[in-house]
């Protein structure tokens, strides 16, 4: 029997080896460059050799990237998953359910917050997710670290709400209102009044640019640099009235929804907008982008949410069904909010998105605006009796990078990230596209033309190259010197022709064409209204 008890514990670690083996296999064929090339019907050896070198260098990367991955990715996201008999669907799943399956952190995230009075309910989350900003229509306005869930500061303005949005921290938010866009510190303290925004509608704010852009009633856009003060940009939409406005966290362009089904993407340096899309046949309620930039969803009065590839311009998928509000989550999940009823969308693969989950709200709620909180499986939402909060499993990077987004930093790492990103600004004029245009060189579209200088220089050049040419010597009078001369003469004008052409061109003064003595006979239909020659 003493013997029997090694052998068990010893099956059982190889057992265990066995499965961490095949564990790693997994991992190395996620990170492998594919099939390794067949060498045996190499004939040349040094060849055979570089490249089995290749391939054995291949592996070891592969390694190497899934140790990387231990270290530095240590938690993995999850997502609810049915039973394999295929009769059991995740829509189905409620809340009450997942809270009590969850740890106790988790269960402690979602909440529902009744504030009757004083809703429709917006709202906006930072960065790193750790704190929210609300904003109430009839003017209640509050800030809140979802982290230790407690209330920084809350306060009333006395005049309507209509958005609110944070800046590059959770020092400084601004509020749309009735009049003018403002901004408050987080003590709720009034630190700038925007007038030059107007009565603005939507807020959203670009992090890598430190620009404030709005879309007021009148539907002009305004970009503003928060850092200087400065009023960057300020251009007519000439679509009319329009509250659909979101960016692109990819390339910072923003992306406006209008009345007549387009809609149109933005940057500060540009008049006229970069793209302008038909997505609708009615006006468009709501518009998202996924946090590659590659993905963009729609909603219209039509019926129809549309998912489109901005690669190409084309839609990927179209479902028939109503969205107030959209929005992707940082793992690719699609919420869509439809009365008091909420909808979160899967991609199975293919850009095909699938229903996941569903949660609806009490009969009578109107859900104003949905909003995936960074770095945790939550979604917010503001809705007309207050705000929510439900939890959606898979939805949030479940790994931050600290130098990225870090949602326990202290106060001196925020200072120093903020110094940091005030010395990386791009500049307005980076806004584009396609970002990975930048530091590239643009190829010319057409050949430069030269400059007068250039072509006379040229034109000297080659003359002493064709007056310095040597003439074979020949017989009978035919090497006399005024022969040689006429044909040296003959080399120099055939080297100046094509010069004097490009300078005729650069004039812009064509050789004149030459008369035609000879008449014309024409059409005797056509023969009374020449001229006569006098």
């Amino acid at each position: 029997m003493a013997s029997a008890k090694p052998a068990a514990e010893q099956k059982a670690m190889e057992g265990g080896e066995q499965e961490a083996l095949d564990e790693m296999e997994k991992k190395v064929h996620k990170y492998s460059r594919g099939k390794a090339a067949y060498l045996g019907t190499l004939r040349d050896k040094k060849l055979k050799g570089q490249l089995a070198a290749r391939e054995k260098l291949y592996g070891h990367s592969a390694k190497a990237a899934v140790q990387t991955e231990k270290w530095l990715l240590p938690t993995e996201g999850g997502y609810l998953e049915p039973d394999d008999d295929g009769l059991e669907k995740t829509y189905r799943y409620q809340q009450t359910s997942l809270r009590e399956d969850v740890d106790l952190l988790s269960s402690r995230k979602p909440f529902d917050m009744i504030l009757p009075l004083l809703g429709p309910y917006t709202l906006g989350y930072t960065g790193n997710g750790r704190y929210m900003v609300v904003g109430g229509r009839k003017g209640h306005v509050a800030m809140m670290d979802m982290l230790n869930l407690e209330l920084v500061k809350e306060f009333q303005v006395r005049e309507t709400v209509r958005d609110v949005a944070f800046l590059h921290n959770e020092q400084l938010y601004a509020v749309a209102q009735k009049k003018y866009p403002y901004i408050y510190n987080r003590h709720g303290t009034e630190i700038h009044c925007l007038k030059e925004h107007g009565k603005s509608l939507k807020l959203q704010f670009l992090e890598k640019h430190f620009l404030l852009s709005s879309i007021n009633s009148f539907g002009q856009l305004h970009y503003q640099d928060i850092s200087t003060g400065e009023m960057v940009a300020n251009y007519r939409t000439g679509l009319g009235r329009t509250d659909v406005m979101r960016v692109n966290p990819y390339n910072a362009v923003i992306g406006l929804g209008h009345a007549g089904g387009k809609v149109t993407m933005w940057k500060p340096t540009s008049v006229k907008p970069l793209v302008t899309m038909l997505c609708h046949s009615g006006p468009v309620t709501a518009i998202a982008f996924d946090r590659g930039g590659h993905l963009m969803a729609t909603a219209g009065v039509d019926r129809k949410v549309k998912i489109w590839d901005l690669r190409k311009y084309e839609v990927i998928n179209s479902y028939a069904a109503r969205a107030q509000s959209l929005d992707f989550s940082q793992k690719g999940l699609l919420a869509c909010s439809n009365g008091s009823q909420v909808e979160i969308f899967r991609d199975t693969g293919g850009q095909d998105y699938k229903i996941y989950m569903k949660h609806r709200m009490v009969k009578g709620y109107q859900i104003g605006k949905v909003l995936f909180r960074p770095y945790e499986d939550v979604l917010g939402i503001g809705h007309s009796m207050g705000l929510s909060a439900i939890l959606v499993p898979g939805s949030g990077e479940p790994n931050f990078d600290t130098f990225v987004d870090n949602p326990v930093e202290t106060s001196k790492q925020r200072r120093e990230k903020e110094v940091q990103s005030l010395l990386n600004k791009l500049q307005p004029e980076t806004i584009m596209l396609n970002p990975n245009m930048i530091a590239t060189v643009r190829p010319s579209r057409k050949k430069e033309k030269k400059t007068k200088k250039e072509i006379e220089e040229e034109m000297e050049d080659a003359v002493e190259a064709a007056k310095s040419i040597e003439f074979k010597k020949k017989t009978k009078g035919r090497s006399k010197a005024s022969k040689r001369a006429k044909k040296r003469e003959e080399e120099v004008l055939k080297a100046k022709r094509p010069f004097l052409e490009q300078h005729k061109e650069n004039d812009g003064r064509p050789d004149k064409k030459q008369r035609v003595s000879e008449e014309i006979e024409l059409p005797k239909a056509l023969q009374r209204f020449a001229k006569s020659r006098q």
